[in-house]
């Protein structure tokens, strides 16, 4: 019987983890507190204070991934967040939560680098933005099931329910590590992993990276962007809108479900033009999507309020589809193949550091002015938008060209910034 493809085996193996991650994260919160009985905020307090250990975890798996490969460490991260759910039905004191979910933020921390270095070993070119979009697609499916199979356990209103579910977790990651172990890297990726020797200079490499440095820092007003759906929207429409509370859970719907049905299609038709065009033109669709936010603030009428919620909200997907899968393959493609790892770390740090601020900062804002809030978001993306565009010229070619054929990097480890002549001339 003829084994499944690469890319089959690699979703299924996201399908599974997303829906083990969909089953637990609506609940998170109230796991621990219906366990131990402690307050919620005290169990939001010892949270945070573990999972900024993912913080600590990220770099360390940007090293891992240049010595053993990004498929060991997406694996073993899996197997570490597994046995780390296992855990959580035996907490029973503060200490212990902390210990149990540090364990698991660990394992958290070593993915984002180790995914993104391992999509970039077993997919190249436009076959990187294709497989992408399949994954923010399918997972956005997957984190839903999950959520709908939480949902139905959790009408049980027993404990062995909230077990069964962080049990179900682990054994999903379990399953996805399984899966992704069978992918086989290709021979140049698995002759730079295992043979040669890695590059001197550590992260040196990378913050002597100026360009490299440039792509990541433009992320941070986006990624700050990104987190409005789950911080600042909802504040924003009961509090700002006089919405019900149930709009929140629809407008979430839109955007899950229309990642969801839309993003393979779009990203389709996106391959043929250049990453950072097609990132940039995401951007701009997030700052009309604010815009919109804003102006809704000061128009009175209920029902133009509510279409314009909607449009908003479905101009913020667009933007999210247009975005993220081209900046990933972006990102992953401007990185040295040795040091992939230490880069995409030095990157995540872009998403990383505004998760962590975005309730505050948001929050602050839309203290101080609801209107502003969204103009301040609407200006930080356009200015990243215009960084892409200025820096599309100083990015490598296959980079930037999602059709352009790999390119041997040179003996520095640096890919050549130049193909065949004329060949960026006659691609969009």
């Amino acid at each position: 019987m003829k084994r499944p493809s690469t890319q089959v085996r690699y979703m299924a193996g996201m399908v599974i983890d997303a829906t083990g991650n969909g089953m637990y994260l609506p609940l998170s919160l109230l796991f621990f507190h219906h366990v131990t009985g402690l307050p919620i905020e005290r169990v939001g307090v010892i949270m945070t204070a573990a999972a900024l250990l993912s913080l600590v975890s990220n770099p360390i798996a940007g090293v891992l991934v240049d010595r053993f490969g990004p498929r060991a460490v997406v694996v073993g991260g899996y197997l570490v967040r597994a046995v780390g759910f296992a855990t959580y039905p035996l907490v029973d004191s503060p200490v212990t939560m902390f210990l149990a979910v540090a364990l698991v933020a660990l394992g958290d921390g070593s993915y984002p680098p180790s995914i993104q270095s391992f999509v970039a070993a077993i997919a190249q070119g436009a076959d990187r933005d294709k497989l992408l979009a399949a994954q923010r697609s399918l997972r956005n499916a997957g984190l839903g099931a999950g959520g709908l199979i939480a949902g139905a356990a959790l009408g049980l209103g027993s404990d062995a329910a909230y077990r069964g579910i962080v049990l179900v977790s682990a054994a999903a990651f379990v399953g996805a590590a399984l899966i992704l172990r069978t992918i086989p890297v290709p021979p140049v990726t698995v002759r730079t992993e295992t043979t040669a020797a890695p590059r001197k200079g550590g992260y040196r490499l990378v913050l002597r990276d100026v360009k490299f440095l440039v792509l990541t820092l433009q992320n941070v007003p986006t990624a700050f962007g990104y987190m409005v759906l789950s911080v600042a929207l909802p504040v924003y429409v009961t509090q700002a809108l006089n919405a019900p509370e149930s709009l929140v859970g629809v407008l979430y719907a839109v955007n899950t479900v229309g990642i969801a049905l839309l993003q393979i299609p779009v990203t389709r038709r996106l391959i043929r033009y250049r990453r950072t065009r097609t990132t940039a033109v995401g951007a701009l669709t997030f700052a009309v999507s604010f815009t919109v936010f804003a102006a809704l603030s000061i128009i009175p009428s209920e029902s133009v309020q509510l279409v314009g919620v909607f449009a908003a909200t479905a101009l913020f997907t667009l933007g999210e589809m247009l975005h993220g899968a081209p900046l990933s393959a972006l990102v992953s493609s401007a990185a040295p193949d040795e040091t992939r790892g230490r880069y995409m770390s030095v990157y995540q740090f872009s998403w990383a550091i505004p998760t962590a601020l975005a309730p505050a900062v948001l929050t602050a804002l839309l203290t101080l002015s609801v209107t502003s809030m969204w103009l301040v978001l609407a200006a930080g993306v356009v200015c990243s938008a215009l960084t892409l565009l200025r820096l599309e010229s100083r990015l490598p070619v296959q980079a930037v060209h999602p059709n352009v054929p790999t390119v041997p990097e040179s003996q520095e480890g640096q890919v050549p910034l130049v193909v065949a002549e004329n060949s960026s001339e006659r691609l969009a």
